[in-house]
């Protein structure tokens, strides 16, 4: 749909890729639980830092996709705009999330804390399109190599698929 807009209106848009670094561990070593309760409050964090027009989905597993429509008519601009949206998600997803910590179980296992506080950060990745000049998986692909890229650049940054427009 937002492709359609797109073609109609000439404005560009963007595919933006999240994972968040580091969250294995998490359920490793508190559970799926805990790890399930990461994943509610970093979409809530995502939801809160886009735009009503904006899509958010889960991707799978740690990943989150988000789709921005509309962002302008000029790619350096358009891209600047889905860079600072998508630094606004790296900066919320790095504050400190504070989850409930399993119950321990009886009767062997130590008494566990009531909340437990992690910090989490995120690798982005940005694809620009502009009406249906790309496939839309394609656009997931360029998305997450862009996504990729950021991790092999140490984690916890945003990463642009060269634009070819």
């Amino acid at each position: 749909q937002a492709m359609a807009a797109s073609q109609r209106s000439g404005l560009y848009g963007a595919v933006v890729f999240i994972d968040l670094d580091h969250f294995k561990p998490l359920n490793d070593q508190h559970g799926h639980g805990v790890g399930d309760q990461l994943l509610a409050q970093a979409a809530e964090r995502l939801r809160a830092s886009v735009r009503e027009a904006d899509t958010v989905a889960r991707f799978g597993g740690d990943e989150f996709v988000v789709v921005l429509a509309a962002l302008g008519t000029e790619a350096d601009a358009s891209a600047e705009q889905a860079r600072n949206i998508a630094e606004k998600i790296r900066l919320a997803f790095g504050q400190v999330f504070v989850l409930a910590a399993p119950p321990a179980a009886p009767p062997a296992a130590p008494i566990s804390e009531s909340a437990i506080e992690h910090r989490c950060s995120a690798s982005i990745g940005l694809a620009l399109f502009r009406g249906h000049g790309a496939h839309a998986d394609d656009l997931i692909r360029q998305a997450d190599n862009a996504m990729y890229a950021a991790k092999s650049s140490g984690r916890d940054a945003v990463h642009l698929h060269a634009v070819t427009d």
